[in-house]
C-alpha cells in the first residue's frame, strides 16, 4: 500500500543521494547486499539479547539502505536483472532474520508463547506473500497489491519492539497479532487477484 502512495515522494528525496553515491563508485547491488548484512547482523545479535530498542533502530536504519538501491538504478540509468533478483532475495533474507530474531526473544527472554507464535505466522505468511506475487508473475499473471507489503510489515513489527523498548507492556504482542491478521488478509487479496488474472488470461 505504501508503494503506491509513498513511492513518487520517496523517489524525488533519495534521488539526489542516489546520483552521490553512484558518483562515489558504489554500485547499487553492493548497496542491496551491505544493508542486507546490517539489518541480518543488527536483528540477530539485538533482538534475542532483549535489546529491542537498539535492534528496532539499526534495523530500520539498514533496511532503509533498501530504497537506496532503486534509487542509484536510476540514477545510473539502467537495472539489472541480477539486480532484481538479488534484491528480492536479500528482502526475503532480512525479512526472516527479523521475524525470527524477534520470536527468539519471545521463546527465550520474554517467555510470551503467543507472541512468538504470532511473530512465526507473521514470518511465513510474509514469506508466501512475496512467493505469490514471484510465482503469479512469472506465470504470467498479476498478483499486485493487497492490504500490507513488506514495508508496512517492517514498520509494524519494529513498531512493535520499539514500543516495548520504551517501556509500553504487551506491544510486541500486539504487534504481531495484528500483522500476522493483516497479513492473512493480504494473502488472501492476492490470490483473489491471481485467481481474477487467470481468468483473464483464459
Amino acid at each position: 500500500m505504501l508503494n503506491i502512495f509513498a513511492r513518487e515522494s520517496v523517489s524525488r528525496l533519495l534521488d539526489p543521494l542516489g546520483h552521490a553515491l553512484v558518483r562515489a563508485g558504489l554500485t547499487p547491488n553492493a548497496m542491496t547486499v551491505i544493508g542486507t548484512a546490517g539489518a541480518i547482523v543488527c536483528a540477530v545479535v539485538f533482538f534475542p539479547a532483549g535489546m529491542l530498542l537498539a535492534g528496532t533502530f539499526t534495523v530500520w536504519g539498514f533496511a532503509m539502505l533498501d530504497l537506496l538501491d532503486g534509487a542509484m538504478a536510476r540514477a545510473r540509468g539502467y537495472g539489472t536483472a541480477f539486480g532484481a533478483v538479488l534484491d528480492a532475495s536479500c528482502d526475503r533474507l532480512v525479512d526472516g532474520a527479523v521475524f525470527a530474531a524477534i520470536a527468539w526473544w519471545c521463546f527465550v527472554s520474554a517467555g510470551d508463547l503467543r507472541a512468538a507464535a504470532a511473530a512465526l505466522i507473521s514470518l511465513v505468511l510474509g514469506q508466501v506473500i512475496s512467493y505469490v506475487k514471484a510465482r503469479a508473475e512469472a506465470s504470467g499473471l498479476q498478483a499486485d497489491g493487497g492490504l500490507i507489503e513488506r514495508a508496512e510489515r517492517l514498520i509494524i513489527g519494529l513498531t512493535g519492539t520499539g514500543l516495548q523498548g520504551f517501556g509500553v507492556p504487551y506491544a510486541v504482542e500486539a504487534s504481531l497479532w495484528l500483522l500476522a491478521v493483516l497479513s492473512a488478509i493480504t494473502l488472501a487479496q492476492r490470490m483473489i487477484a491471481v485467481a481474477a488474472s487467470a481468468r483473464e488470461a483464459a
